[in-house]
């Protein structure tokens, strides 16, 4: 398009500049800003060349490993968002290179996704994501149900269409985001770094810190493990008496004792890592589970008997 708008140019100075000289100054000089434009032409099209294999180069390095992540779910809308249960989060599965994130909502109120814009879902045939029934568990121990979806991820790290449609029956476009994936496998080892099988048989005191339920209930800290056959078993005395048994990996524990506070002793997995617990409480008018994680803390183990 450049060199015909630049010939029509030359043609007009030829018909307006007269024969001669002048003729061939004029035809020199448009000739030089001819070539000129070609070479501006030939530059711009390699820079343009040369930033689409950047950005598909950056788009390539952004591609996971299959495996499966945690990573960070963001929206254009407070509305729209995963529960505060899951703290902005979910989990990305990459499988043949395939990215896919589940998420869980806040509610049960967004009854499908569509991975595009809201024209395009509104249509005959499109494929709408359809909701999963998923249970989040809160930092007080409260649980509720809401739904989750899996959504594909083009892209980690830049914006991507994602159209939804609530109870009202009107289709909404929205941007959304996941970035700062975090491998399963490199989260389990960095909270799992400590060696249990390093500890000699024994009993030692440590210090452990509790998260979960309403705050009211606490763990005595520090307590008491022993280890055995390179297996450790911690006793957690409650700061009430209303609980009635604990369940670690599903597994069921009942009190230790029949008087004063709620005692019990637990397999410990691990130090550093934080261990799910459940607590079953009577303080209420029914029984209730509460959900907790508690972690033992290595830097503060002594050996019971010299404090060591």
């Amino acid at each position: 398009m450049n060199k015909i708008i630049i010939v029509g140019g030359l043609s007009a100075c030829l018909l307006l500049g007269g024969c001669g000289a002048g003729q061939a100054a004029d035809a020199t000089s448009a000739e030089s800003t001819v070539a000129a434009q070609e070479s501006t032409v030939t530059l711009t099209e390699s820079t343009e060349a040369a930033e689409t294999v950047s950005t598909e180069t950056t788009q390539n390095e952004a591609q996971l490993p299959d495996g499966v992540y945690t990573a960070e779910f963001s929206t254009d809308s407070s509305m729209f968002h995963v529960s505060e249960a899951c703290d902005g989060k979910g989990t990305l599965t990459v499988k043949d290179g395939v990215m896919t994130i589940h998420i869980s909502l806040g509610s049960k109120k967004i009854l499908n996704l569509y991975p595009g814009l809201a024209e395009d879902a509104a249509k005959d045939g499109a494929v709408l994501l359809q909701p999963t029934t998923d249970t989040v568990t809160y930092s007080d121990g409260m649980t509720e149900e809401v739904y989750g979806f899996d959504v594909p991820v083009p892209v980690i790290g830049e914006e991507f269409d994602l159209a939804l449609i609530g109870t009202k029956g009107k289709w909404y476009d929205h941007k959304v985001k996941v970035s700062d994936p975090v491998a399963e496998d490199s989260r389990e080892a960095a909270n799992g770094s400590f060696d249990m099988s390093a500890l000699a048989d024994g009993s030692y005191t440590i210090e452990l810190t509790m998260e979960g339920g309403s705050g009211r209930a606490s763990i005595q800290s520090p307590t008491q493990i022993t280890v055995a056959d390179g297996a450790a078993t911690a006793i957690l005395e409650w700061s009430s008496s209303n609980y009635d048994y604990m369940l670690v990996n599903s597994e069921k524990y009942l009190p230790v004792n029949t008087e004063g506070n709620s005692v019990f002793e637990v397999p410990v997995e691990a130090l550093d890592a934080p261990l799910t617990m459940i607590g079953d409480t009577v303080a209420m008018s029914t029984p209730h589970e509460v959900e907790y994680t508690v972690t033992f803390h290595s830097d503060t183990l002594q050996n019971a008997e010299s404090g060591k």
